[in-house]
This record gives C-alpha cells, sequence and structure tokens, in this order.
C-alpha cells in the first residue's frame, strides 16, 4: 500500500493498493476464519458465516431500515473513532430471491471496515474538516450498483468492491475453479471472450461454484484478465 492524493478531496491523502494486494489480504483473513472455525477451507461460504465474519470486528445490524439513506441504498458503514464500526443491511436483503445480493453487500462492507477503518480511527489522510467533531459519526452509503462495480475515480467504493469478490472466490479457490473450468472444456490457457459460448458458461460455472450472482462472478473474472470484453486474446493472469 502507499499514499496518494485524495483527489475526491475527503482526505488529502487516502490509500492506494494494488489488485495483488487485495486479493492476498482478503484471501489471508477469509481462509483464516474458516480454518478457525471448521479446521478447513470449503466453498461456497455460507452466509451464516458471512454475518459472524463481520461481527468480529463490528457491530451487524442485518435488519436496518435503510429508506432514509437515499433510493438504492442497501449498505452503510459508520464509523466513529475509538468504537466499533457499525454495519447496516437493508431488511429487504433478507428476502430468499436475495441471498447473492445479500452477500455481496455483507463482504462490500466488510472491505471497509477492513481496508478503511484506520482512516477514521486516527484521522491519517484526513483535510481536518471530516474530523471536526471528535465522536462525529462518518459512514460511507454503498448504492446497489456500486456494490461490485463501482469505477475507480470513487476508490473507496471500488477497494470495498473488489474486497467484496476476493472474499466471495479467494484467488487460490478461483484459480482452481477456473483452471478445472478450461481442463473440463479443453481451454488454452489464454483469456476468453465475454460474450463467447465458454466466457459465458464459465461465469455461470463460478457464480454457482461459489453462490454468486451472475454480475458478480463476470466482475471479477473481467478484473483478473480472465475474460476481456475486447475478444483480444493474451495470456491469463495466473498465480
Amino acid at each position: 500500500m502507499r499514499w496518494v492524493k485524495d483527489r475526491t478531496g475527503r482526505f488529502a491523502q487516502r490509500p492506494h493498493y494494488l489488485p495483488k494486494e487485495l486479493d492476498d489480504d482478503c484471501e489471508r483473513v477469509i481462509l483464516a476464519f474458516l480454518n478457525k472455525r471448521y479446521g478447513k477451507a470449503e466453498f461456497p461460504i455460507r452466509t451464516d458465516d458471512l454475518t459472524v465474519f463481520i461481527e468480529e470486528q463490528a457491530d451487524l445490524d442485518s435488519y436496518a431500515d435503510l429508506s432514509g439513506e437515499g433510493e438504492g441504498v442497501e449498505g452503510v458503514t459508520e464509523f466513529v473513532p475509538g468504537k466499533r464500526p457499525v454495519v447496516k443491511i437493508a431488511d429487504a436483503l433478507n428476502a430468499s430471491n436475495l441471498e447473492n445480493r445479500l452477500r455481496t453487500t455483507l463482504t462490500h462492507e466488510y472491505g471497509h471496515v477492513h481496508f478503511h477503518r484506520f482512516m477514521f480511527e486516527d484521522g491519517r489522510g484526513s483535510t481536518g474538516s471530516l474530523f471536526s467533531q471528535a465522536h462525529a459519526v462518518q459512514g460511507n452509503k454503498c448504492h446497489r450498483d456500486a456494490i461490485v462495480g463501482a469505477p475507480e475515480r470513487d476508490w473507496m467504493e471500488w477497494q470495498a468492491g473488489y474486497a467484496c469478490g476476493a472474499i466471495l472466490m479467494p484467488v487460490g479457490a478461483f484459480f482452481e475453479a477456473v483452471q478445472r473450468f478450461r481442463a473440463e472444456n479443453n481451454l488454452l490457457y489464454s483469456n476468453l471472450s465475454l460474450h463467447s459460448e465458454h466466457g459465458q458458461a464459465l461465469i455461470t460455472a463460478v457464480a454457482a461454484g461459489f453462490q454468486t450472482s451472475w454480475d458478480a462472478a463476470r466482475v471479477r473474472l473481467l478484473k483478473k484478465g480472465i475474460l476481456t470484453d475486447t475478444g483480444a486474446q493474451r495470456t491469463a493472469e495466473l498465480f
């Protein structure tokens, strides 16, 4: 991680993480959690385990009324210096047909807790105005459309969105699933077109294997260079 200028103006400086740093750290924490709980790591991760995972680091309200936070807000993480973060998940996401959305929202908010809490604890990088009141609540409102696919210029949401995919689909198990799909379909180790038959089938297989939405699997595969939406062929990232 290195410090860079925060062009959003929220902080004087903000942390910049390489994708590999995010992948490695997310894999480390989720595997440690699963091994401590079960003595092994199996996927997909249970939804109930994701709530316990968050509760180790934050106070969780899984049935929050977020109607007053604005249209499309399904998760909120609140920070108060000296206290545990509070994660609020919209009550509507507890519907059985929205479990995958619940899972991505839980892990997105964990991304805020894990990677951004320290920014609100000591004010490192703050412009000053953010911490004008010592015990003021500072929070991130996470909109449905940005849970997995926020633009990079919105660095805080992008990092939490990346963490969402990296926790649900840890890099080691993720690449094992991709390699297994390639072997089963006699595919070369090059990337696949997003719109090809095999590309679409791979998204479906990853989504099923890790219990994510189709969109979350698509974004993860694109970010890791397994799929491309240009059709250009290059060697896919393998590590």
